[in-house]
C-alpha cells in the first residue's frame, strides 16, 4: 500500500491569525503594513488578507509530508511575527479574540470582500473569526467525493480538539467553540449532506452559479468539501490552533484519517455514512463541550466521552499513519487530551487572573512556542 503516496495525500496548511497591539491587546487593522513589509517574494504568495485588516492569512505550499508541512508552518509563522513586531504589534493563534469588537474592525479593500459585505450584511461584518484549513491531495474527484462523504463523521472529534475560541466580545460565552457558531450565520455553512457521485456535486454548484445565488464555488463554506479548484479534500471545521505542534498534530491526524478511509475503499470496505443532522448533533456537542463532553457513536447508540473516541480514533488510523510516518507529531494529540484545549488552557487563565488582557498574553506566548 506504499502506492498510496503516489503524489497523493500532500498536505496543505492554511492559518488564520489575530494581529494584535502590543499594548492594548486589541486587534489592529494592520494587514496592509504587513504585507507591504513582505519583500521576499515567495512569502508574499503565502502571506494573504481576509475580509477584516485585523486578520493574516498564511498558507503553506503542496507539502509532500507532515515534516515538510511543519518545517513551512514553523517558517511562516516566524516571518509573520517579524513582520508584526516591527510596527509593534503581536499575532495571536486562536478561533476568536477575548474581547475585541467587531464593529470597530476595517474591512479590507477588494472586489470579493465588498462583494461578500454586500451580501451578507452585518452577517459578514460580524464574521471575526479564525480557523485552520488543511488540504489532502486526492486525484480522483470521485474518490474525493466519496471520503469527503465518509469523513463527516469525524469532524466533531476534530473539532473537539482544536476548540480555541471560549469567550467573544469580553466575555465567556459558555462554548469551547463559540466560532463554529458565529460562523453557523453564513450561508452554505456545517456539516454537508452527502452526495451520489461527484457529478450530483457538481450539478449543485451548477445551479447555485446559472440561479446567480452565488458566483463561484469558493462560496461553499461547509466544514468540508472537495476543493473547486484544486485536487483536495479540504477539512474546515477546525478552531485556529494555538501551538504549532497542536496545528501539525491536527493536519496529520486528518491526513491520517483520509488515508484510512482510502485504504477501506481501495479493499472495498466502505466506513458507514450517516445523516447530516446526526453529524451536526455530535458537533453541537463539540462545540459545546469540546474534549470535556461526550459525543453519540452510532454504531453502540450511546455516549461516550470525546477522549476515549479520540483514542479509538488514532487505533483507527494507525495503518495510515505508519505509511505516511506521521505517528510523532499525532503523539501530540494524546498531549491535548491530556493538558486540555487552547479554549480550556485560555479559561483557566481567566479564572486565574480574572483578564482578558492576561488571557491575549498567554495566547501570544503559546503561538510562538517552537519559533
Amino acid at each position: 500500500m506504499q502506492g498510496l503516496l503516489d503524489g497523493q495525500f500532500t498536505i496543505g496548511i492554511e492559518e488564520e491569525f489575530q494581529i494584535v497591539d502590543a499594548e492594548t491587546r486589541e486587534l489592529r487593522s494592520y494587514v496592509s503594513q504587513i504585507l507591504e513589509g513582505t519583500q521576499n517574494a515567495i512569502l508574499r504568495e503565502r502571506v494573504r488578507p481576509e475580509m477584516h485588516q485585523s486578520v493574516v492569512e498564511t498558507g503553506t505550499g503542496i507539502c509532500r509530508d507532515i515534516h515538510q508541512a511543519r518545517d513551512e508552518i514553523i517558517e511562516l509563522r516566524g516571518s509573520l511575527k517579524s513582520l508584526a513586531e516591527k510596527g509593534g504589534m503581536r499575532i495571536v493563534a486562536a478561533g476568536t479574540h477575548p474581547f475585541s469588537d467587531w464593529k470597530k474592525q476595517e474591512i479590507t479593500d477588494g472586489e470579493r470582500y465588498k462583494g461578500i459585505v454586500e451580501d451578507l450584511q452585518d452577517v459578514a461584518r460580524a464574521n471575526l473569526i479564525f480557523g485552520l484549513h488543511v488540504h489532502v491531495g486526492i486525484k480522483d474527484k470521485e474518490v474525493a467525493m466519496a471520503l469527503t462523504n465518509q469523513v463527516r463523521y469525524f469532524l466533531p472529534h476534530i473539532l473537539a480538539l482544536t476548540t480555541s475560541s471560549p469567550c467573544w466580545l469580553g466575555r465567556p460565552s459558555g462554548l469551547k467553540s463559540i466560532r463554529s457558531e458565529i460562523f453557523k450565520r453564513f450561508p452554505r455553512t456545517g456539516i454537508p449532506g452527502a452526495f451520489d457521485s461527484y457529478g450530483q456535486f457538481q450539478r449543485y454548484i451548477d445551479t447555485l452559479v446559472k440561479t446567480k445565488c452565488i458566483d463561484n464555488a469558493k462560496k461553499i463554506w461547509w466544514d468540508v468539501r472537495p476543493h473547486p479548484f484544486f485536487d483536495t479534500v479540504e477539512v474546515r471545521i477546525c478552531d485556529m490552533t494555538t501551538r504549532i505542534d497542536d496545528t501539525v498534530a491536527i493536519a496529520a491526524l486528518i491526513q491520517a484519517v483520509m488515508g484510512k478511509l482510502y485504504l477501506l475503499y481501495r479493499r472495498n470496505w466502505a466506513f458507514r455514512e450517516y445523516s447530516r443532522e446526526l453529524i451536526e448533533e455530535n458537533k453541537w456537542r463539540a462545540v459545546r463541550y469540546g474534549i470535556d463532553g461526550t459525543l453519540i457513536d452510532f454504531g453502540k447508540q450511546e455516549q461516550v466521552p470525546v477522549r476515549h473516541l479520540v483514542s479509538e480514533l488514532l487505533d483507527f488510523v494507525e495503518e495510515a499513519a505508519v505509511i505516511f510516518k506521521s505517528q510523532e507529531a499525532l503523539e501530540r494529540i494524546r498531549g491535548i487530551m491530556a493538558e486540555g484545549t487552547s479554549a480550556d488552557q485560555q479559561l483557566a487563565v481567566l479564572s486565574k487572573t480574572n483578564s482578558y488582557q492576561a488571557v491575549v498574553d498567554h495566547l501570544i506566548e503559546q503561538s510562538s512556542l517552537g519559533l
